[in-house]
């Protein structure tokens, strides 16, 4: 029972298309955003992969991060053939129509450009100088039985916590240091993944920055401008209500797949602000990738001065990037490329209560607030809802303290602040076959003293 309700519950949240949606022709939007989906992941994966110092290469994309997506996309993917040409990715999808392009600028990642887009239609868009690198994890070794921690992370590369999963990178950080790292073939350190939702807890991490530096008020109404209007109630909807959210706005659907703006070449300012109210301001749980792009979007006049990439490089997450909209909007509910190591800086940023190298970046309390269950909640499942983040209160055998920042395809944070322990686990899992974290961060947790 406990496993089937937890399967329903990733379901949910991670809005797995059904085998309906799979049996349904092909449209000319279904080619257009299969090609678009294809073009970004290769320019993503390729790029950042080398601008970090590893390598990729379009087949193995297509032997991971092109496996096991959605239905209706999937059996279109294969059959288009890729075209990579400097800083141009392209993908052809009609006879007609243009093909879909994708557009890889230094130390931004890579860009979906507007369906229609034709190469040197737009000007380049300017390079983001990045630090190159990182001072290396300190490691350690285990306190706790290193045999039983060797064991569940070799499990998780082996569909030992869940049938078809595809694990690709693990890394365990006890009291600041690594204790276990392991990686698929083709990934190593310096390999980004895209980090789906973890993206959004990254966002959390960014508001929680720009509160620390007096920019920005969570309990304030959201600085969105369409919202502006005298008598729109959207007017009420908080940073924080929809960091939990609980916006009340209505979406495309449950889980809210985004689609146009992920891989369709719409703008986060064109789309994610026109959803009306559905249910009072603070009354709802709504999973809905608008409701991070709309926080996102909130604060996005504090990214000229304190861009993304500068808080990541002070993290020492050099090889991090936020990726953006083709008009510079971040898409920072799911479009972020980004290493296991990197991750685990973000953790041991909350197992150290938002202090950096004797620095606080984030508020007082910020760990709390992100961590902590206030208002509406999912029904069911092992996971409930912060700001931004998961918590594990649901979870047997896991700290009560401990919550976490999860993604589609696998992709994990834990952070267990009270045994200073992170624990991040990367995949590439096909729809519908779910890793089960809590099992794996409980296993990793007994091995650890």
């Amino acid at each position: 029972m406990k496993h089937a309700c937890r399967a329903l519950i990733l379901a949910a949240v991670f809005a797995l298309p059904t085998a309906a949606l799979a049996q349904t022709p092909p449209t000319a939007n279904h080619r257009a955003l299969a090609a678009g989906y294809k073009a970004l992941t290769v320019c993503s994966a390729v790029h950042t992969a080398r601008e970090a110092g590893a390598s990729r290469t379009p087949a193995s994309v297509e032997a991971n991060e092109l496996v096991g997506i959605y239905p209706e996309l999937q059996s279109l993917v294969g059959a288009m053939p890729v075209e990579m040409a400097g800083d141009v990715v392209s993908v052809a999808w009609d006879a007609v129509a243009p093909p879909r392009i994708a557009t890889y600028t230094p130390g931004r990642g890579c860009v979906i450009e507007p369906m229609g887009y034709v190469v040197g239609g737009a000007p380049a868009r300017a390079p983001q100088v990045r630090r190159t690198s990182a001072p290396p994890l300190a490691t350690a070794p285990v306190q706790g039985d290193a045999a039983a921690l060797t064991g569940a992370v070799d499990r998780a590369f082996i569909e030992g916590f869940g049938v078809g999963t595809n694990t690709t990178g693990v890394v365990v950080m006890q009291n600041g240091r690594v204790v276990a790292e392991k990686y698929a073939a083709d990934f190593g350190p310096n390999t980004p993944q895209r980090t789906w939702s973890v993206a959004k807890s990254l966002a959390g991490t960014l508001i929680g920055a720009a509160v620390q530096r007096g920019e920005v008020d969570v309990k304030a109404p959201a600085a969105i401008a369409n919202w502006r209007g005298e008598g729109d109630p959207r007017g009420a909807i908080t940073l924080e209500s929809l960091m939990r959210m609980a916006s009340g706005l209505t979406s495309d659907a449950a889980g809210n797949r985004t689609d146009a703006l992920y891989f369709g070449g719409t703008a986060v300012d064109e789309q994610a602000p026109g959803w009306p109210l559905l249910a009072p301001v603070g009354s709802t749980y709504r999973y809905a990738n608008n409701d991070t792009l709309l926080a996102t979007l909130a604060i996005a006049p504090t990214f000229e001065a304190h861009p993304p990439a500068e808080l990541f490089d002070r993290l020492g997450m050099t090889h991090t990037f936020a990726e953006t909209d083709w008009r510079g909007n971040y898409i920072l509910s799911s479009q972020v490329w980004t290493t296991a190591r990197d991750l685990a800086h973000l953790g041991q940023l909350y197992v150290q209560d938002g202090v950096w190298e004797g620095q606080r970046i984030l508020p007082e309390g910020w760990r709390t607030f992100v961590s902590t269950p206030s208002g509406p909640q999912p029904p069911t499942g092992a996971f409930g809802y912060g700001a931004t983040f998961w918590v594990m209160n649901r979870s047997e055998g896991v700290p009560a303290d401990a919550f976490a920042a999860l993604g589609n395809r696998g992709q994990y944070v834990v952070i267990v602040p009270s045994r200073n322990v992170v624990i991040v686990r990367r995949g590439e899992d096909p729809a519908g076959k779910g890793f089960d974290v809590a099992a794996f961060a409980r296993d990793v947790l007994a091995a650890l003293d």
